[in-house]
């Protein structure tokens, strides 16, 4: 019995060694091929190139500039129109239009020239209310573009997160493997000297299969947040980045959220362009009342008719003012105004909606980096306990006090504490980006 205790000893201490030397680590795994030849990546270069490369991007700058020359386009009617003229008529003489109309204007040949200016004079504000509009229009849609900005960001970021989380969790899968190949090797060798039992090797190589299908699974999830990234920074084909883990200390959460919801209404790009679309809709109600006011024009002319009848003078010029007041047209106007001022209205509930969904954001978002915050600390602890719990199994299992059923268990038992350790470092990160956007705190 001593000699078989001695020989146990020995084969455990040189299984330990080969722990320690990682003799069986797989090279050729993605993560490897990762460190090998992907290009090194910051989060703060991670978020530039979304920022420059994203399709998204463009368009909301597109549509923040297209808002831009709509305010233009109604600008227009405030100033003057000025456009030349060319005309050349071949009539009977002195002849009439007889048919087709009231009026009956006199015919002569000639060859004429000249130019037309149009002003409005006033329409009683509704040009200058449809201005207002198209303005804050413009104003909605670039709060609209930074909007998609921090969507962007917090996108990139979380892809960022997640292909450090699922590298780590392939380092943990690598482990798992390297360790219970050991004792695969050290029970084989063990049965071979007939100390331990074929079933104790049965149920090492079934850890070992199962390590493998953990870290098959951790390389799929690895090569996928890979894929995301590289979707999210605009890039059409996966590119294996070497990300640099962040350096900033993980601090505790705000003791409060009452003040992150005040910053949330104050700061969030969804909330601004929605207030702006509330003016520019209450802009618009006033100018479709205002069609009911009249409009007052003028208009002046000058020309130079070279060829003419001998009634004709040889140039021309007057000036004009037209007033137009609407009397009746079919109750449109009203149905106009009505129609603007029920959209306002919608609008500014639309607003309210948005309010009430954000403050909610805001509160869940505190409550998952509270609790993922007071999950770092449990976790740790987990994996101390587990890795205690392993040494000793492993000590008791060494000297034949336990069955290997109580060592795989804990073994199973470290592996899950690792997991739930890397996993709670990374989502405590991810909480705390995700309350930052949330609150719309800039980057």
């Amino acid at each position: 019995m001593r000699a078989e205790l001695v020989v146990a000893l020995v084969l455990a201490f040189a299984g330990n060694s080969a722990f320690a030397q990682n003799p069986n680590t797989p090279v050729g795994s993605p993560l490897a091929q990762a460190a090998q030849s992907g290009p090194p990546l910051t989060l703060q270069q991670a978020e530039a190139m979304a920022l420059r490369s994203n399709p998204q991007i463009t368009i909301g700058k597109l549509r923040s500039l297209q808002a831009q020359q709509y305010v233009r386009e109604t600008r227009s009617a405030l100033l003057p129109t000025a456009y030349l003229s060319l005309t050349g008529v071949e009539a009977e003489s002195g002849s009439r239009i007889a048919a087709g109309g009231i009026n009956n204007p006199i015919l002569f040949t000639r060859a004429a020239g000249g130019a037309a200016v149009t002003q409005l004079v006033t329409d009683f504000g509704r040009t200058t209310n449809l201005v207002s509009s198209s303005e804050f229009q413009a104003k909605a849609e670039d709060k609209n573009w930074a909007a998609t900005r921090a969507d962007i960001v917090l996108a990139a970021d979380q892809a960022f997160y997640n292909v450090l989380e699922t590298r780590e969790l392939v380092k943990v899968a690598l482990q798992a493997v390297e360790a219970r190949q050991t004792l695969v090797d050290r029970v084989q060798a063990l049965a071979n000297a007939k100390l331990r039992s074929d079933l104790d090797l049965s149920f090492a190589n079934v850890d070992v299969s199962r390590a493998k299908l953990l870290l098959l699974e951790s390389q799929n999830n690895y090569q996928s947040a890979l894929a995301s990234l590289s979707a999210i920074l605009g890039l059409a084909d996966e590119q294996n980045f070497q990300l640099a883990e962040p350096t900033e200390e993980i601090g505790a959460p705000a003791p409060d959220a009452q003040p992150l919801i005040a910053q949330a209404l104050a700061r969030r790009p969804e909330v601004a362009s929605l207030q702006f679309q509330v003016e520019a809709a209450q802009k618009n109600g006033s100018a479709e009342h205002d069609l009911w006011r009249p409009t007052v024009g003028a208009i002046g002319v000058a020309g130079l008719a070279p060829v003419r009848d001998s009634q004709i003078s040889h140039w021309y010029g007057a000036v004009g003012v037209n007033i137009n007041i609407p009397v009746f047209n079919g109750f449109l106007y009203n149905a106009r105004a009505k129609a603007a001022d029920l959209q306002a209205e919608a609008t500014r509930q639309k607003l309210l909606d948005l309010k009430n969904t954000v403050a909610r954001d805001v509160r869940i978002s505190w409550q998952e980096t509270n609790r993922a915050y007071a999950r770092l600390t449990v976790t740790q602890q987990l994996r101390e306990q587990a890795s205690l719990a392993l040494d000793l199994a492993q000590q008791r299992y060494n000297l034949g006090l336990s069955s290997i059923v109580e060592f795989s268990q804990a073994e199973l038992g470290k592996t899950e504490a690792e997991i739930a350790d890397t996993d709670a470092r990374y989502q405590y990160r991810l909480t705390q980006i995700v309350l930052a956007y949330t609150t719309g705190a800039p980057r």
